[in-house]
């Protein structure tokens, strides 16, 4: 018994020696090393090029003003996912409360009052007619990819449906894209 408590007291001095903290200079090497796969995580959170670079950049901030609670002997990765998983489920919730009506009228008049319409302006009407107008004078090739991806369908739906490769699908939705957008420049605001 007595030799087993000295093998395990010499496989931890073992361990003592071996872990070297990390230094900050460290940290923040392994930390810039994660970007690709910090990117990669923010954009399927977010799916916003933007939103995602200002998560990846609040969890940089987080992550090295909390650097002292990492401990050296976990996942670096886990912790900065962890990280960026909780602050945007934070944010997200701060936005959510942010467009949260609150009424204080003793009737509750504001929230009594209703949202949709269904009276369509004569201008709105005449835009939506004009815009399916140049959609419709598309031609087949360009417009039927355009129709199904604001239908709701992948590009790589849209490709196998309609035999394509799958660039040339993005670039036929992107080309007739911006020739619908030149031709209805009147609409643009």
């Amino acid at each position: 018994m007595f030799n087993f408590a000295l093998y395990l007291l010499n496989i931890n001095q073992k361990k003592l020696k071996n872990h070297i903290t990390m230094t900050a200079i460290d940290f923040s090497r392994k930390l810039i090393d994660l970007h690709d796969n910090l990117s990669y995580f923010a954009n399927t959170l977010t799916n916003n090029r933007e939103e995602a670079k200002d998560l990846i950049q609040d969890t940089y901030l987080k992550a090295l003003t909390h650097r002292d609670k990492f401990a050296d002997d976990t996942n670096l990765k886990a912790w900065t996912y962890t990280i960026m998983k909780n602050t945007f489920i934070n944010n997200y919730r701060r936005n959510q409360k942010a467009n949260t009506i609150v009424d204080t009228t003793e009737d509750l008049y504001y929230l009594n009052i209703p949202r949709k319409s269904d009276f369509v302006s004569p201008e709105s009407a005449l835009s939506t007619k004009e815009i399916k107008a140049g959609i419709a004078r598309l031609e087949e090739d360009q417009r039927k990819p355009f129709e199904m991806h604001t239908s709701g369908y992948k590009y790589k739906e849209i490709a196998e449906n309609l035999n394509l490769s799958i660039g040339t699908v993005k670039s036929r939705i992107f080309f007739t894209r911006k020739k619908l957008m030149d031709s209805l420049k009147e609409f643009q605001s």
